[in-house]
């Protein structure tokens, strides 16, 4: 019998989306207040360390492994810094803004400029019909603590690179500020003058190698839907597992969860917890080593 390819996908296991607790925190100083996640999700702590706790355990099976990063600008037109209201004050974070909003003026780009640009988006965005813009709290910025990986997430794939001798596979999203990117195969509405919006090509032909792709990660209202919905889109659902006790919804999104897991069952995908897995992980790991 021949070895079954597995690739594990890490959808944004980043510092900024986990409820980690005060252990986890960067220590605070005289002149810096203690760091803290920016969009923590719940349950996504403990997620991580099932995560952890599957690689450790499995990693051995495991042919590859990818890990989705969510990567912002610190103006970005899903962050407060991008918007203002008709009266030039500073919005809240969790403030959902529509293209009639912008077309009354009752939100406006910052920058008077954008607003063009800004309304095209939403126009396009609300045709797709997939989701309603949100303004998030700045988060995932590059170069800060929020954008790093989980550290026990980080250690154990460290781990099992250091003992396969493979790279674990690092896909960047969302560094275009004029478009969410929740999917890690495309931004919601691609921009034609940046070719790292449109369709990620080559992650689909990785994933398309796979006999079975594994999907843990944050959040599975955003962008763990996002980005299983559009490998669905390339590849069916067939060849995919959802690991239910690796993934959380974004509070107050549970319904639009929900409505994802079924969707993805009635079209084929296996529902599973990380311990389901494991006990099916020995017999291809001892395929990998002959």
């Amino acid at each position: 019998m021949g070895q079954e390819h597995i690739h594990l996908v890490i959808i944004d296991p980043q510092n900024d989306f986990c409820d980690l607790p005060d252990t986890y925190l960067p220590p605070s100083t005289a002149s810096s207040p203690r760091i803290a996640p920016r969009l923590p999700v719940a349950g996504a702590h403990t997620d991580m360390l099932r995560v952890a706790a599957l690689i450790e355990a499995g990693g051995g099976a495991l042919t590859e492994i990818s890990v989705t990063l969510d990567s912002h600008q610190h103006i970005d037109i899903a962050h407060p810094t991008f918007w203002q209201d008709g009266n030039g004050n500073t919005i809240s974070s969790f403030t959902q803004i529509t293209a009639a909003d912008v077309r009354t003026g009752r939100f406006v780009p910052r920058h008077p400029s954008a607003q063009p640009r800004a309304l095209h988006y939403l126009e396009q965005l609300e045709s797709a019909g997939r989701y309603n813009h949100m303004v998030w709290p700045v988060h995932c910025e590059i170069g800060t603590w929020g954008h790093n990986v989980h550290r026990d997430v980080l250690s154990a794939y460290n781990r099992w690179e250091e003992v396969s001798l493979r790279t674990v596979n690092k896909v960047v999203k969302g560094m275009n500020p004029w478009t969410e990117h929740y999917s890690a195969i495309r931004a919601e509405v691609p921009d034609p003058a940046d070719a790292h919006t449109e369709l990620n090509a080559s992650f689909i032909n990785q994933l398309r190698d796979a006999d079975r792709i594994l999907i843990a990660g944050e959040a599975g209202s955003h962008c763990v839907k996002a980005t299983t919905e559009h490998i669905v889109e390339q590849l069916g659902a067939s060849k995919l597992t959802l690991l239910m006790d690796c993934i959380s919804p974004v509070t107050g999104f549970d319904g639009q969860y929900r409505n994802f897991i079924e969707a993805m069952r009635s079209m084929g995908a296996t529902i599973a917890t990380h311990t389901d897995i494991l006990s099916s992980l020995p017999a291809n790991a001892a395929q990998l080593e002959h």
